[in-house]
């Protein structure tokens, strides 16, 4: 029987819904969409357009991705969620392929949303291999 591992992570950031942070299954991580939130700032953003929301989201993967023993580039998939998909996606796109090593981009969808949670202009969720 695949062996099945949710993780609700108290380093991570604060959860916007129900939802574990990640679920491994097997040998991968399925990591839940993450939110440009500041760490210990409940469900505030970090100031800025796209581009901070961006390094935020990012980063916040990153926090659980390290929570999980997952490292950012064994990522396989991603899906980005954008609110403004004609004006953001080219700045959003410049910050993704800058934070993986050349050569290292994980497969993506990216789509545009017409809203997401606490407002956000960014979300991205990964499969992760472990």
């Amino acid at each position: 029987m695949l062996e099945i591992a949710r993780f609700l992570l108290p380093d991570a950031p604060e959860r916007v819904a129900p939802f574990s942070h990640a679920v491994r299954a097997g040998d991968f991580l399925f990591v839940t969409g993450q939110m440009p939130t500041l760490p210990g700032g409940g469900h505030r953003m970090v100031e800025g357009g796209i581009e901070a929301q961006t390094r935020q989201v990012i980063g916040n993967l990153r926090t659980v991705l390290a929570g999980c023993g997952a490292a950012w580039e064994r990522t396989v998939f991603a899906r980005v969620y954008l609110t403004e998909f004609a004006r953001d996606y080219a700045a959003m796109n410049a910050i993704w392929e800058a934070s993986f090593p050349p050569g290292g981009l994980p497969g993506r969808t990216c789509v545009g949303v017409t809203g997401l949670a606490v407002g956000a202009l960014v979300e991205i969720d990964l499969v992760v291999a472990m």
